[in-house]
């Protein structure tokens, strides 16, 4: 594959990935109108996020492993394809029950993030691995920011249908271009997928997910959800077990013990309840009519403009960290990072009373995930074997997203435990559930110090170091795999 082709596959894989990212976060803002135009209730519209999140939870470590084992490349253009059949299939959906199905099908693409990653390690020069996956960083977290400002013109000026046809346009034509200029890798991992691993890694994700999601409308007391923790608890730990015991584990235990990789992916966690409950409650209130005592009465798009900062701050300290890591470290990074949310949040907390306010907090918090996802993403590939790295840096994305479910429940507890008399939240709910999430960056900002300085910039040295990162985490391995 010639060098100079680097560029469009790059443009591929970041189009893939951040049509993905935009679905995420896309289809929240027009919940309601989904509602109204399918006559469903609003627990059951709820789903329409819900089977995303447990879908896309499943599917990204799994099929991250099986990248690694059958090809990149192959697995990439199948995984696009999967996702252009979810979103025809919503666009099409007569039914509310049929666009859940659709969810569940378009969740599958959660695997592009790891296949991304894994396809620049082995394809680019390893002076440029750290930039492009910073810049790829920065476009899926600028994707998750796109699709909250872009729902509201779009449902308004067509309809909401067209949040899945214009991803099918896209899509379709990233398939086609993957088809000729991404390269199939030769490295590939040795072994099989352990199903008996996946299945009980699906079991686990989706007996936790399910309950943090639910719990506002179910109750945290209810016997679901607390069967369904101690479900979660259970199949866990035979999760552990199995994996432990396989001679082709699904997730090497001993990779994710590795100093570099736990700790990443503690900050992960933290700072994605941070990150997602922010983007599920802001748009919220800044929408509550100024009479409830806070909020600005804002429209869908309104309340999407207040998010423009953010998704203009991501982008530009996502691509600048590919620049300044070579010189200060990912550690440093994904630490400032982390800390500039929790001030964000900080700030939130005290100061909302006016719009400006709220989008100067937006912007501040912008800078912060550019920083993380970039150097999460580099610390996990520069310190985990050649062949775990779909895997692993699946692994990475949905401990964000399982830290995004925990936050997202706790503070929809602090925001809608007491509700004033015409229903709406208290604006101490808001405070208090803000407070809470600057409390839960400024603990990842903690996790990142623990991270070991000499992880940071490994990718950045001559061609041996995607070598190195493949042997020298074996070497602290004691056991041979299989």
């Amino acid at each position: 594959m010639p060098r100079k082709s680097t560029r469009l596959t790059f443009a591929v894989l970041a189009t893939g990935a951040g049509v993905f990212a935009m679905l995420q976060s896309l289809i929240a803002p027009a919940l309601p109108t989904v509602q109204h135009a399918l006559h469903t209730s609003q627990s059951t519209a709820t789903w329409v996020m819900t089977a995303y999140l447990l879908s896309a939870s499943v599917f990204t470590p799994i099929l991250g492993r099986v990248g690694d084992l059958v090809g990149k490349k192959r697995t990439l253009v199948a995984v696009l394809l999967v996702v252009l059949a979810g979103c025809l299939l919503a666009a099409l959906a007569p039914n509310i029950g049929v666009l859940i199905v659709a969810r569940v099908v378009q969740g599958a693409g959660g695997a592009l993030f790891p296949l991304s990653f894994g396809i620049i390690r082995d394809e680019f020069e390893p002076s440029h691995v750290p930039g492009s996956i910073s810049n790829l960083s920065a476009v899926i977290a600028a994707g998750g920011g796109v699709g909250i400002v872009a729902a509201g013109p779009i449902v308004s000026a067509l309809d909401y249908r067209w949040l899945f046809w214009i991803p099918v346009a896209v899509v379709a034509a990233t398939v086609v271009i993957a088809l000729r200029y991404v390269p199939e890798s030769s490295n590939r991992a040795q072994g099989s997928v352990s199903w008996l691993g996946a299945g009980l890694l699906s079991a686990w994700l989706v007996a936790l997910l399910l309950p943090l999601s639910q719990a506002g409308k179910w109750g945290w007391g209810s016997g679901r959800v607390i069967g369904l923790f101690v479900v979660a608890v259970a199949l866990f730990a035979l999760w552990l077990l199995s994996e432990a015991r396989s001679r082709t584990p699904l997730i090497d235990l001993r990779v994710m013990r590795l100093p570099a990789v736990w700790t990443t992916n503690t900050a992960a966690l933290l700072f994605g309840a941070g990150m997602y409950a922010l983007w599920s409650f802001l748009p919220g209130f800044v929408q509550t009519p100024s009479s409830a005592g806070y909020g600005f009465g804002a429209s869908v798009t309104a309340s999407g403009l207040l998010m423009l900062p953010m998704l203009l701050a991501m982008f530009v300290s996502g691509i600048l960290s590919g620049r300044l890591e070579p010189v200060v470290g990912a550690k440093t990074l994904l630490t400032t990072g982390a800390a500039l949310g929790a001030v964000a949040l900080g700030f939130l907390a005290l100061w909302h009373a006016a719009q400006w306010q709220v989008a100067v907090v937006s912007g501040l918090f912008g800078l912060g995930i550019g920083l993380a996802f970039a150097s999460m993403a580099n610390l996990i590939v520069g310190s985990v074997p050649a062949d775990q790295t779909g895997a692993a840096t699946g692994m990475n994305a949905n401990i964000r997203t399982i830290g995004g479910s925990i936050g997202a429940a706790v503070t929809s507890v602090l925001v809608t435990g007491r509700l004033q008399p015409s229903g709406l939240p208290y604006e101490s709910g808001y405070t208090h559930g803000f407070a809470l999430l600057a409390v839960l960056c400024l603990a990842a900002a903690l996790a990142a110090l623990l991270v070991p300085s000499a992880r940071a910039g490994r990718l950045a040295g001559p061609r041996a170091a995607g070598d190195a990162a493949h042997t020298e985490p074996e070497a602290a391995i004691p056991a041979a795999r299989g």
